[in-house]
């Protein structure tokens, strides 16, 4: 009964209930064993709790109650993501002397580690000594490794791996395809991302709407706008429903090329059906219009966002702060900001750098500076773009230079 309770509590997120119900049930006549603790400790874990869980893990093993490898799993799990190699390496050996031998999950999780600290070539290196440890890597171990590479652009690696397993008689996963074909789309590599897409159903499989999804945004990326409209459509003859990124990435495609009416009637089909759309949707429309230079209409939906019951997040705000920029709406854009943070978004990085910009173009120094003391002030620094165009500036008037406390606190130095 306790085991069920915790384990829905850690499912649901409430980790210190989680917790606390192990301290009462160590008050009681029911004492906890390994399976409860190892909930706890997964739980701390998955939380980013890791201190917690280690104190846990100790507690445990003073009171004579053996840790297994669930346990252990979920502390490498745990170190992996903080990166704490050295403490991975020795609870890693420390199972080993214990004769408690890491199963396929714990390798998983150990290549997973290392391809997300960019070390594959480590992670592969691990996957091949796994048979001498008794343990057969599975598709799950493949697939992290494959994205790793695929992370990397190192796409011949990828795909050599994704071959050999194959070969090895360990079937690949829709996930699995998926995961190369990206890696194939983000380095605009359609051709060998649609050889793939064919070879899904050779292998057993059906393409997922996130196969779809893939290639169709890798073919909007490359301008194969009429190859992208047919590809939809035989998604559609095949019976799968597009999702929020589907129309994300049709609209975004559309603006993107060119095909400003074909966006707006898309958008319109979607507000009809308003299940279908998000504040991530709305973002790529009023960008869209923006950049097409269809403020006011960028406008008009901004506003109309809160009567919708949709709430404007750091990402519309610097848009739609971005097009009263390129209007040259400067106290517009200004107001903007501060009605942003009135509603509990915090200007980024990305905001001030559109702001500072915004002014520096239409020649508005005094609150350029004023920003760009304000930048600092929040630890933000100038992107390559606003350095650009303050290099220009300051060519014509060097007095500028320590005005600019990015630039002022370079020069003392």
């Amino acid at each position: 009964m306790y085991s069920i309770v915790m384990n829905g509590l850690s499912k649901m997120g409430h980790t210190q209930k989680t917790f606390d119900l192990l301290r009462v049930m160590e008050q009681g006549s029911v004492k906890p064993d390994t399976p409860i603790y190892n909930i706890v400790i997964h739980a701390l874990c998955k939380d980013r709790m890791i201190d917690a869980a280690i104190s846990l893990f100790e507690e445990m093993k003073q009171k004579g109650i053996p840790p297994d490898v669930i346990a252990y799993s979920s502390l490498i799990d745990g170190l992996c993501k903080f990166g704490l190699w050295e403490k991975v390496s020795t609870l890693f050996f420390e199972m080993v002397n214990l004769n408690i031998y890491p199963d396929v999950r714990t390798f998983s999780i150990l290549t997973d580690g290392l391809c997300k600290e960019g070390k594959v070539e480590d992670a592969e290196e691990v996957m091949r000594h796994m048979p001498g440890k008794g343990v057969e890597p599975n598709v799950v171990t493949y697939n992290v490794i494959i994205d790793g590479y695929c992370l990397r652009g190192q796409m011949d690696r990828a795909r050599r791996l994704f071959d050999s397993m194959i070969n090895k008689s360990i079937k690949p996963t829709t996930i699995s395809c998926n995961i190369l074909i990206n890696g194939y789309c983000k380095k605009k590599k359609l051709d060998e991302a649609m050889h793939l897409f064919h070879e899904i159903p050779r292998n057993g499989l059906e393409p997922s709407i996130v196969t779809y999804n893939t290639i169709l945004q890798g073919l909007f990326e490359v301008g194969r706008i009429d190859f992208a409209q047919k590809f939809f459509d035989e998604m559609l003859s095949i019976g799968l429903k597009p999702d929020l990124c589907t129309n994300r990435i049709l609209l975004r495609g559309y603006f993107q090329t060119g095909l400003l009416e074909k966006a707006i009637s898309l958008f319109h089909e979607l507000e009809v059906k308003r299940e279908d759309t998000d504040i991530e949707l709305y973002n790529v429309l009023i960008d869209g219009l923006c950049k097409h230079g269809r403020f006011d209409k960028a406008h008009a939906i901004f506003e109309k966002l809160f009567l919708i019951g949709l709430f404007p997040n750091v990402i519309t705000y610097t848009i739609i702060i971005t097009g009263f920029c390129l209007e040259g709406l400067l106290d517009e854009a200004k107001d903007m900001l501060r009605k942003m943070e009135e509603n509990g978004h915090s200007p980024n990085d990305v905001t001030y750098n559109i702001i500072v910009r915004g002014f520096l173009k239409f020649g508005k120094i005094s609150e350029m500076i004023t920003f760009s003391k304000e930048m600092t002030g929040r630890g933000f620094s100038f992107d390559a773009s606003t350095v650009e165009l303050l290099i220009d500036v300051i060519a014509k008037d060097p007095s500028l230079l320590n005005m600019i406390p990015q630039f002022h606190s370079r020069n003392k130095k």
